[in-house]
Formats: C-alpha cells, structure tokens, sequence
C-alpha cells in the first residue's frame, strides 16, 4: 500500500502528513518519542478497508515545525493543529485515535470539537476529565518528586540527557515499556537519582516487533531534531490544566473506545479512569485489553490493534 507524504499549514505551522487509501478519514496521533510511522500497521489496514489514514508527524516531532516557545505547546495548540490539518485537507469529518500523547490530544479534540471528530480512539491513555487540582499537586502532596514529568520540566536537563546518545534512548524506552520486559526490569516512573536512562533497561536483544530498521530510522529522526518538541507537551501539563478549567468533569458525547496492553505501565496510575470510562465516555463502544502487549501497542500488537479499530469503525 503506497503511503503518500506532503507538508501543509496547520495553526500557524508546517507540518509533515503521511497518508494512505481513500474514503472515510481516520486521523492518528502518535505519542513520545515516536512519529508517524508509529502508525505504519494501521495505515496499511485502514486503506485496504476503504479508509482514508491520516498520520502526522504531531506539532514538535519529525519532519513537521517546532516552535521555540515552550507556550507553544499546549493542548489548545495541539488540537487546534488537528482541526486546522482537516481544514488543510479539506475535510470535514474525521474519526481520531491518538496513542500515548496523542491519546488526550484525541480526547481532547473529540471533546471540545465534537462537530469535526465524530468519534474517538484513545490507545494507552484512557479519557481523564479536569478535576479539581493539577496533576504535579497530587504527586506533590505524596512526596513523588521523582515522577519522570516532573523530571522532564526543567528545560535543558532531559533534553540533554536523551539526545546524547538517541539510538540507546530509544532501545531502552521501547523495550522496557514493553509487553516483552521481564518482570524484575518493568519500568518505575519513579526515577532514580541518575535520570531517564537509568530507570531503564538494556535489551539483550530487539523485541521482534521492532526489527534494527525501523529503530533505525527512529534514532536518525531524532538525531536530527533532538527531544525539545515532544519534551514541550510535558511542560504544559500544569497550564493545560489551569486552561482546561471550563471543561471541569466535561463528558466526551462522542462515539468512543479504548485499547492498551495489558502489561503496559501506565494502566499502573490510569487504572481508576480505565475503569470510569462508561461515565466519562457516555457512548464506550468497548475496552479492548491485549494480553502480551505494552506500552507501545500499536507495534507490539497490530493485528489486534487493528482489529479492534476497524470493528469500532463499522460499528459507527
């Protein structure tokens, strides 16, 4: 299946698109640290169903710009950018999933434009409405101090520490949060004194799903641009919050589901909104819990993954 590439203007930026097939579209959101051939399973299976993919290189990343300003990063901007990429395309309609980042990127966008994203895929990350106090307070308030966001705030410091060596940064990452990890090496978000890198672990060798080439162009990507971008959406986390205050306990009306791995770390603190998803997702058209898979879902498990996308897909 051809994946066709082009660079439009979105929300006062360039950004890079790669796109497959034809028909009713489909737009996906990658997360940290990944890029839009995070997606390339679910492009091929999508167009060969009649859909039209769309898998962008999100506001930060890749091939598409990144502003200097860490202001410039927050989830106004990034679902602006989605709806002004439909705009560009000359689309009205999408369905949108996002996975990791991209999944409150997707919420999100479901949430406040219900009207162009008729319906809604969250991979990783479960819908978590605004609630009465900020994120960073309550790790405050039980003395996690060494939580890895808070660690990623202060520019300069993780930014440095990932880009020194990207193809070891990326290994590690991809394979401790993993499905494929043993259990003594799962990943503590907790990190210690020694940074990032040191909460995770070496691989003896690649998992399968993520064969030398394609960690390859991964760690060429980000040669290139370093980790600034992706490292910005952190450091909005706080102002997100504060700019979210309309949208306190906001329901997302649209059609909706949720797919992660069953081994991923982050069901460790989502659990409770996982499990909250029937009343803050009105329209749940389904949980899809995949047994061997991590973080990284969509590699780790395509074939399930785009089963339970394209079954949410008709069902619309």
């Amino acid at each position: 299946m051809q994946i066709r590439h082009q660079t439009i203007e979105t929300n006062g930026i360039r950004m890079h698109v790669a796109e497959a097939g034809e028909g009713p579209a489909v737009l996906l959101c990658h997360g940290f640290p990944e890029a839009w051939h995070s997606w390339r399973h679910q492009m091929v299976a999508l167009a060969a169903a009649g859909y039209h993919a769309i898998a962008p290189d999100m506001r930060g990343y890749g091939e598409t710009e990144a502003p200097a300003s860490v202001a410039d990063y927050t989830i106004l901007h990034l679902v602006g950018d989605m709806v002004g990429l439909l705009d560009a395309l000359r689309i009205d309609q999408a369905v949108i999933a996002g996975h990791d980042w991209g999944a409150p990127v997707a919420w999100n966008a479901a949430l406040l434009r219900p009207d162009r994203f008729r319906a809604v895929a969250g991979l990783s990350v479960p819908y978590a409405p605004r609630g009465p106090t900020s994120a960073f307070e309550m790790l405050r308030r039980a003395g996690r101090h060494r939580f890895y966001q808070i660690y990623f705030q202060a520019p300069g410091v993780a930014d440095n520490e990932l880009r020194r060596d990207p193809l070891v940064t990326l290994r590690r990452t991809f394979f401790t949060l993993s499905g494929d990890v043993p259990e003594a090496q799962r990943w503590n978000p907790d990190l210690p004194e020694g940074g990032f890198l040191a909460s995770l672990a070496e691989p003896a060798a690649l998992p399968a799903w993520l064969p030398e080439a394609e960690l390859a162009l991964y760690a060429e990507t980000y040669r290139r641009t370093g980790f600034r971008g992706g490292l910005n959406w952190y450091r909005n986390i706080a102002r997100n919050w504060e700019l979210m205050a309309p949208f306190a306990g906001a329901r997302v009306r649209v059609p909706g589901c949720f797919i992660a791995g069953r081994r991923d770390p982050v069901l460790g603190w989502a659990g409770r909104a996982v499990e909250a998803l029937p009343q803050t997702v009105p329209d749940l058209r389904g949980t899809t819990l995949i047994e061997t898979a991590g973080h990284w879902v969509q590699q780790e498990a395509p074939a399930e993954v785009n089963a339970a996308l394209l079954g949410f897909l008709k069902g619309l």
